[in-house]
């Protein structure tokens, strides 16, 4: 059985670690297997199993779990983390000094949740000054889970709605995502009787609604406030893409609470119906980051840092 560990100790020795014996685990970890490492390193997979034992042995403890593909333990994860940031950094010092330039660019890989990358994000990505060299790898994950991307080492930052810093990483305050709930004037025909005359609390929770995944907590969480404890319908409809999921709602599938960036515009039309303007639900949003000196991410955190400024409630 494997062990993770308190990943501490590991930490404290990685200035000690075997460069080449840290790049081959990052291999395992990348590639799923010991045999595709080993192509991809131009080694044998016997070298690469002797390699991540070696770097076991150093640290004293199990950094894989030996499974298909394979997957990091705690442990494994912390040097997996500490082989990406050198890395980045061995390629912003190679761009610097102008050596060793392969042609390849650069690559932030970097998670944000849904409806930031549907209203806000991508203008902050398109406020970071143009470089060839350099291109953007988007992980779209719910930001109550992307720190889980920064743990693992696959992202370099997040969109996340933890303020508690992930191990390694620096936290920053973005603002508030503020949703509204809303539905359709046809569903609200059908589905609400005389509201409002009748109090929302009294039918919110046996009428269809629409979520977007089953990590999504929203409706549940806005149907208790206003019913006083219960949750929403178990008439659910699940449309996993933020552009979808609105246009379910404005097709009458079900009612929603939707970010207000892409609510307002159809409350105005009249394509959707405000249906409590006392009530909303606001998700703090943070910026969880590598503490690592890269200018890239240091430029792209500016640019998000700016644009969240000037797009979420403060």
């Amino acid at each position: 059985m494997s062990r993770t560990g308190d990943a501490g100790p590991v930490a404290g020795a990685l200035s000690e670690l075997p460069l080449e014996h840290v790049r081959t685990l990052l291999a395992v970890v990348d590639e799923g297997t010991f045999d595709a490492a080993a192509a991809a390193l131009h080694v044998t997979p016997p070298a690469v199993s002797q390699r991540v034992k070696a770097l076991e042995r150093r640290t004293g403890r199990v950094l894989l779990m030996r499974t298909k593909p394979v997957r990091p333990t705690e442990s494994g994860q912390v040097v997996v983390r500490f082989a990406r940031q050198l890395a980045r950094l061995e390629r912003d010092a190679r761009a610097e000094l102008g050596i060793g330039d392969s042609g390849e660019p650069a690559v932030l890989p970097v998670a944000v949740n849904a409806d930031s990358l549907a209203t806000w994000f991508l203008s902050a990505l398109a406020r970071v000054p143009d470089d060839p060299r350099r291109c953007f790898e988007l992980r779209r994950e719910d930001e109550d889970h992307t720190t889980s991307l920064l743990r693992e080492g696959s992202v370099m930052a997040a969109v996340t709605s933890s303020p508690d810093a992930v191990s390694g990483c620096t936290v920053r305050r973005l603002g508030r995502m503020r949703y509204l709930p809303v539905a359709s004037p046809g569903f609200v025909a059908r589905w609400l009787g005389d509201w409002p005359r009748t109090p929302l609390g009294q039918v919110l929770a046996d009428v269809p609604v629409v979520f977007f995944d089953r990590r999504d907590c929203l409706q549940d969480d806005f149907a208790r406030r206003v019913t006083g404890g219960r949750g929403a319908s178990a008439l659910r409809h699940y449309v996993p893409s933020s552009r979808g999921f609105v246009e379910a709602i404005e097709a009458g599938l079900g009612w929603g609470v939707v970010p207000r960036e892409q609510a307002e515009p159809l409350l105005r039309a009249g394509a959707l119906t405000l249906l409590d303007a006392d009530r909303f639900m606001d998700v703090p949003l943070f910026w969880q980051q590598w503490k690592l000196d890269s200018p890239a991410l240091a430029t792209l955190a500016d640019a998000v840092i700016a644009t969240a400024a000037e797009a979420l409630d403060q």
